[in-house]
This record gives C-alpha cells, structure tokens and sequence, in this order.
C-alpha cells in the first residue's frame, strides 16, 4: 500500500489524510483494493460509531479512492473489493433514528460508494457483482438510499435486463410499497 494511505488509515491520521488528494491517481491506483480492505476492517470495528475520527478518515479515503478509481477508469479491477466494503454496510443500521434525521455513518459510506459503482451500469462484471447488493438495500429502510438505488436500478435495467430478472419481486415489492420491502411488513400475496 501506499506509504501514505498506510499511514493515514493504520493510525487513523485525519490530520494527513488531505495529503491524499496531493498524490496523482496513476500513484495510488495499485493500492486502492488494499485499502478498500482497510477501510471495511476500521468501519466494522465496534467503535467505529463512536469515533468521529475514524469516521472522518474513512469518509475522506472513500472519496480519495472512489475519485481515483474513476480518473482512471479501474472499476473492474477494484469493484471486488469496492462491492465488499458497500456490502459491509448493510450488516450494520442504515436508518436514522428518532428525531435524528442524519444518516448513520454506515449509510454515509454506502451512500458515498454507491454512485462509483452504480454509475458503471453498462459493465457486466460490475453489475454481477453490484446488482445483489443493491437490491438488498432496498429492504433496508433508508428512504434516500432506497430511491438511489431505484434510480441506478432502472438504469442497469435498460443496459442489462437479465441481471436483475432474478430480484423482480423484491423490486417489485419495493416500487408496490412506496418504501423498501419488509419496511412495513409488506407482502404481495397472488391473486
């Protein structure tokens, strides 16, 4: 990994990690999947909730690599572990709760790699490998990303129907619902 990526992400060094986005993106393309890793391994720590600064380094990190990976055009080379990272998310509460109308750090992640991913709609082996999960947040709950989702969703559709054939009903039962399947209970029954 990169000396500076190591550094910013092994002892969570916020006062570092805007040094990031000093290095050139042909620089740090090699180590993105590694520190995707990391990444996943700080996010899903048992403190992670609790630590403003270790959400603060993962936030400017995701948005160092999710930008390097776009310049240079690496989305198939890291999406395995792009996808793994945004997958991690759902294992963890993506509602706001109470009055609290902000999203929960786990949803700021997904949110924040949710349009680096889906955007590359057309790209089969992206989508293998993203349809899955994005369907699986749509039965999560969080409004905002649901409807993201949706969007992205409509487009993979047009670029390749057959990926999505296979989660017809839970789309389907989210579009019916208003809101994310399981949300509310919601079951479509046949007729």
């Amino acid at each position: 990994m990169h000396q500076l990526f190591s550094q910013v992400l092994g002892q969570r060094d916020l006062s570092r990690a805007g040094d990031l986005f000093s290095l050139e993106d042909t620089e740090i393309e090699d180590c993105l999947s590694q520190a995707l890793d990391q990444i996943k391994a700080i996010s899903c720590s048992p403190d992670y909730l609790t630590n403003d600064n270790d959400q603060a380094v993962v936030e400017i990190c995701i948005t160092r690599i999710t930008t390097a990976i776009r310049e240079t055009g690496s989305i198939e080379r890291h999406s395995m572990a792009l996808v793994g990272l945004w997958e991690s998310c759902l294992e963890h509460n993506l509602t706001p709760q109470g009055e609290n109308t902000e999203d929960t750090p786990h949803a700021k992640i997904a949110s924040d790699i949710t349009s680096c991913i889906l955007q590359n709609y057309s790209c089969p082996s992206v989508m293998v490998l993203a349809v899955p999960v994005a369907v699986r947040f749509l039965q999560r709950g969080n409004r905002e990303l649901s409807r993201n989702m949706s969007s992205y969703l409509s487009l993979a559709a047009i670029a390749k129907a057959d990926l999505l054939a296979e989660h017809t009903e839970a789309i389907t039962l989210s579009v019916l619902g208003g809101s994310p399947p399981g949300v509310k209970g919601q079951r479509l029954e046949p007729s």
